[in-house]
């Protein structure tokens, strides 16, 4: 008895001494890291890494299998898509939460949890049966996914980076692109391979694998905890922290105090979070739709289905190619006039839709609508910081991705309802244009919000 009292007063020691050994041994290595080069882009890479694998919770990758499950299940198809899109419409409310919690526990803490939880609902979705199952996994994917990890991504990078920051955020963006490119095909081998259900299972191990162990070993919430500013260090090497791991179980929390930024509530007050929020949902909305109907589009306007899904590759690579290009502009110049251009971008693209009617006008097309992508994808996690400061990034990122998936949930409506009513897309998408030009007006003559940097 008294050598088992012995260890349960010791367990909790050793574990401790561990705690505080691991802590140690990070930021260990994280400062003779940054002796080479700023940590931040350490980050960078794990942000990327983060878009990367959100790809089992995206659109392009579950395209692969909407028939496979089809079959499989016995459902039809306009019922698998209908469960998707309510699906992605519930999931959606659950990412102000997710916000919050990066708020209070900082951007490491959520990854590992969603991650896990990611990973886990992967591979439990190979088992689904029958559509109440179906349409909650479907909503646990897109919850943990497309929202909670990109929301993650995005908040990690804007705050390791400032000056840096549109640059930064565009090239978090390229580990989407590269799930674009890498997802649909392995997860269309997987499938006729070893069946939908076996290639569910090891996406899900696979998400396991690649998360983790960076987003544990890497991560940390904010440059403060290194003594570390965004952008670079701290110049006067005595401002660093001093690392007491027997007392700080969390030292890459920093004091609320170094870090500005406006509370949710306040934000809320200010018309440029409205603006800003319904600019974003409306290019989430009209971007969806484009790219959902675009093949029944070309096809209603006498192109073939071959031609159609050609100009995705078009778009693709428009949008590699421009979207650090944006990223830097939006570090030289002026946010709002940038925003507004972008906003005009969609306008264009939605119109030059409307005009398709041979190879060449559909090439134009792919162009322009893979510039209005990258310039508004890289808008579109840039402006919180940049409006609304850092302090409290996560509680405002999560609002603002609710409202993005909101929007990607109902985009494809419109153009439904105006080919059933009208047997043509042409007047729906000029009149849908209209929507991103009013946004753009908007944000042209919005008052920003009071931060002390910001040249917006």
């Amino acid at each position: 008895m008294r050598s088992l009292d012995a260890l349960s007063t010791i367990a909790p020691l050793l574990s401790g001494a561990m705690e505080a050994a691991a802590i140690t041994t990070r930021h260990s290595f994280a400062l003779r890291v940054g002796d080479r080069f700023f940590y931040g882009w350490v980050m960078l890479g794990v942000a990327s890494l983060v878009m990367f694998a959100s790809g089992p919770g995206q659109s392009h990758t579950f395209s692969v299998f909407l028939l496979p499950i089809s079959e499989d299940l016995g459902i039809s198809r306009t019922s698998v898509s209908g469960a998707y899109a309510f699906a992605t419409l519930v999931a959606a409310f659950g990412l102000p939460h997710i916000g919050r919690l990066v708020d209070r526990h900082g951007v490491r803490v959520v990854l590992t949890g969603v991650g896990v939880a990611f990973g886990t609902a992967a591979v439990a979705f190979g088992a689904v049966s029958g559509f109440v199952l179906l349409t909650l996994g479907f909503a646990a994917l897109r919850f943990l996914g497309q929202g909670s990890l990109m929301l993650c991504a995005g908040n990690l990078t804007s705050q390791w980076f400032d000056r840096r920051r549109g640059l930064a955020l565009s090239l978090t963006m390229l580990g989407f692109s590269a799930s674009v490119a890498v997802h649909p095909p392995l997860a269309q081998w997987l499938t006729d391979a070893l069946g939908w259900r076996t290639a569910w299972v090891i996406m899900g191990v696979t998400t396991w694998l690649l998360l983790l162990p960076p987003v544990l070993l890497l991560v940390f919430d904010r440059p403060e905890a290194l003594g570390l500013r965004p952008d670079g260090p701290v110049t006067d090497a005595a401002a660093r922290p001093t690392m007491r791991p027997d007392r700080d179980a969390r030292p890459e929390t920093p004091p609320d105090g170094d870090v500005p930024g406006l509370t949710l509530p306040e934000a809320r007050r200010t018309g440029a979070f409205w603006t800003i929020l319904a600019s974003n949902c409306s290019f989430s909305a009209l971007v969806t739709a484009m790219f959902f109907h675009q093949v029944s589009v070309f096809g209603a306007q006498g192109l073939d289905a071959a031609t159609a899904a050609s100009m995705f590759s078009v778009s693709a690579v428009t949008m590699v190619i421009m979207t650090p290009l944006v990223g830097m502009l939006l570090d030289r110049f002026p946010t709002r006039p940038l925003y507004t251009a972008a906003l005009i971008s969609v306008s264009v693209s939605l119109v030059a839709m409307s005009f398709v009617s041979d190879l060449s006008s559909a090439v134009v097309f792919g162009v322009l609508f893979g510039v209005a992508n990258a310039a508004m994808h890289a808008h579109f996690t840039f402006v919180w910081p940049r409006f609304f400061g850092r302090r409290h990034l996560g509680s405002i990122q999560g609002v603002a991705q609710m409202g993005a998936v909101i929007g990607a949930s109902v985009g494809p409506i419109p153009l439904g309802l105006g080919y059933d009513h009208f047997g043509g897309y042409g007047g729906t998408l000029v009149a849908l244009a209209a929507i991103p030009l009013m946004c753009a007006v908007a944000v042209a003559f919005m008052r920003a919000p009071r931060l002390e940097k910001a040249e917006v």
